[in-house]
């Protein structure tokens, strides 16, 4: 790939920061843009979007949640010369009827530009350095999808995936599901991190304890509802099926939910209960 920088979008958060740091272990020039970095880009911003793509010769692409894909970027992208986009979505997302994301896949497989899209189950980090932060923090996690198991991947998994499809020929127009090495229920999920941090967890699985949960966050009775309908929907799918997509393209296994768990707890984000 030469001197061709591969340009990372959102670089500075969860995700980015990790295929980044996998692309430059493997020696690949890495452009990593954000919205307060040495390269800007900002989504409500189209002044940042040239100076970004331009040069760059294949890119990982993600919005924050709620920032839809413009067909405009994936336009501009392909007009620019960039070689391959490879986009970050989530596991089913149809069932769910995430209309952004099903909206943005659409949009790279039909800007011109050779495609991938990894579509990814439950981050780990979501417990650390995500949304449930706050919950693992105060000892009570709400989600209403009952007791079935979901695949939890590492972030560090996703990023050594991305980097691999980025720099490896051979997975350009595919789509590919990324979970970890075994599923776990959300209340199997909170006993692991009670057994290796100490830490008292409670999980609620029911729609009651969800709409409690988020009338105390203050949020919109509506926005509720609208979750609620997605994730009976991603209940009535079952348990996960873990996949081997991380071992198979990467070579080395994916890391079990426990073995994230013993990190987390000597990082930053969990001080000691």
């Amino acid at each position: 790939m030469g001197t061709t920088p591969i340009l990372v979008l959102g670089a500075t958060g969860s995700a980015g920061r990790r295929v980044a740091a996998h692309l430059r272990s493997l020696g690949v020039p890495v452009r990593p843009a954000s919205r307060h970095g040495s390269t800007r880009f900002d989504w409500h911003d189209r002044g940042t979007w040239e100076p970004a793509l331009r040069g760059a010769g294949r890119m990982f692409l993600m919005a924050p949640d709620g920032i839809p894909v413009d067909p405009d970027f994936a336009d501009l992208a392909a007009d620019l010369g960039v070689g391959q986009v490879v986009l970050l979505s989530s596991r089913a997302i149809e069932t769910m009827g995430d209309q952004r994301l099903i909206e943005a896949e659409d949009t790279v497989k039909k800007c011109g530009v050779a495609w991938t899209v990894l579509r990814v189950d439950w981050f780990d980090q979501n417990f650390d350095e995500g949304p449930f932060r706050g919950a693992v923090l105060a000892g009570e996690l709400a989600v209403p999808v009952g007791d079935c198991r979901q695949g939890f991947v590492d972030l560090d998994d996703v990023g050594a995936v991305a980097a691999c499809v980025l720099t490896e020929d051979g997975h350009t127009d595919r789509t590919y599901e990324l979970t970890g090495p075994q599923a776990l229920s959300f209340a199997e999920a909170c006993t692991v991190i009670e057994d290796v941090t100490g830490r008292p967890m409670t999980f609620h699985g029911s729609e009651d304890a969800y709409r409690a949960a988020q009338a105390a966050l203050g949020r919109p009775e509506e926005s509720v509802e609208r979750e609620l309908a997605s994730y009976s929907a991603l209940r009535a799918l079952g348990d996960t099926e873990p996949l081997d997509t991380v071992s198979r393209l990467t070579g080395h296994r994916a890391r079990t939910f426990r073995e994230y768990v013993t990190d987390a707890a000597t990082g930053p984000d969990w001080p000691r209960p």
